[in-house]
């Protein structure tokens, strides 16, 4: 089991450097080279090109690659707020720690501080999203394929499957519609201001449930089909042979082994869910890292997307790892390559 482990966690920094050096190629030979997006279009060539030699954005990739991931991981300083490079930046840190990603061209301070201000509350958002995700999709996943080919089960069937179909953006304008144009219960915005007249916990419900409702819908599919493939396997039925009843026959035969295909897809919404922030956190006007992606995108702030794409990439390899994990939890037989 432990060298398992250890072998999943090499694989995890493998991937992960693999991933950074792509993400740092498709920035850097996006368009326009960094010196003008850092200086913005109207600098001159004269300045473009004096950047361009104090910051040696003209050296080979691989060279910036490692200057870069030197940067990150606080084994060099970063240049950009030396005052020789004349941008008038400064990060209160210094120029060399860990998790040094640079700083925001757009509002002209380190990325770090822009990222501590934003992050939590996405995470907030995002833990509500997947725990009320799961239980929801787990039980009514669970009755729909205990009951296959019965009411329920095509009730609950044509339900997911309407709601699977809808982008979130049409969802939370629905819902904004249902729930704020009409009926007057929610806001429709969800900005977290202290001296907002709408509590923080009502701001939450919408942008929750836009995520919620797209999500469940999914993964209670995926659920009702693993249910009624596994009750009709032998050892469900010698299970009610024997006289056990419904609900341990359920609890403990049943659902064991149904989960197992679905933990996979469970674990894949909290990527989807990341992503969908990028929508609903736009819409609800939530401040969170997916607005902030999004402005950063527009805005052409190079840093903070790396940093942003970065924690994503992070995230997705972390789900599978842990995916893994459940995997041998749930059935020992499985073996993890």
């Amino acid at each position: 089991m432990l060298l398992k482990i250890l072998n999943r966690v090499f694989q995890f920094a493998t991937i992960l450097l693999i991933a950074s050096f792509l993400l740092f190629a498709v920035t850097e030979f996006s368009p326009g080279s960094v010196a003008t997006r850092i200086l913005g279009p109207y600098a001159l060539e004269s300045q473009i090109q004096s950047l361009t030699d104090r910051l040696q954005l003209d050296d080979p990739l691989m060279t910036r690659y490692l200057r870069w991931l030197g940067t990150l991981t606080g084994l060099m300083p970063n240049v950009l707020g030396q005052p020789d490079v004349g941008l008038g930046l400064s990060d209160p840190r210094g120029a060399q720690y860990f998790g040094n990603f640079g700083f925001s061209l757009m509002e002209n301070r380190p990325v770090l501080d822009v990222l501590s201000e934003r992050v939590g509350n996405t995470i907030v958002l995002t833990l509500w999203a997947i725990g009320l995700t799961i239980p929801i999709s787990i039980g009514l996943g669970t009755l729909a394929g205990i009951d296959a080919g019965g009411r329920f089960d095509r009730v609950i069937s044509i339900i997911t499957v309407t709601l699977t179909s809808l982008p979130e953006f049409v969802t939370a304008v629905a819902l904004l519609l249902l729930f704020t144009a009409w009926l007057g219960w929610l806001p429709g915005t969800s900005s977290l201001f202290p001296g907002d007249s709408w509590s923080v916990g009502s701001q939450l419900v919408m942008p929750v449930a836009v995520l919620v409702i797209a999500s469940a819908a999914y993964v209670t599919r995926i659920v009702r089909s693993s249910v009624a493939d596994t009750m009709d396997r032998p050892f469900v039925r010698t299970a009610r042979l024997k006289g056990l009843s419904p609900a341990r026959v359920t609890l403990a035969h049943v659902l064991r082994n149904a989960l197992i295909a679905p933990v996979t897809v469970i674990l894949l919404q909290i990527n989807w869910i990341l992503t969908g922030v990028v929508v609903v956190e736009s819409i609800f006007a939530y401040p969170g890292i997916g607005s902030l992606m999004l402005r950063a995108a527009l805005f052409g702030d190079i840093y903070t997307i790396q940093a942003l794409t970065l924690i994503a990439l992070t995230v997705a390899v972390s789900t599978q790892f842990l995916g893994d994990l459940v995997y041998m939890l749930l059935d020992p037989r499985i073996r993890v390559n």
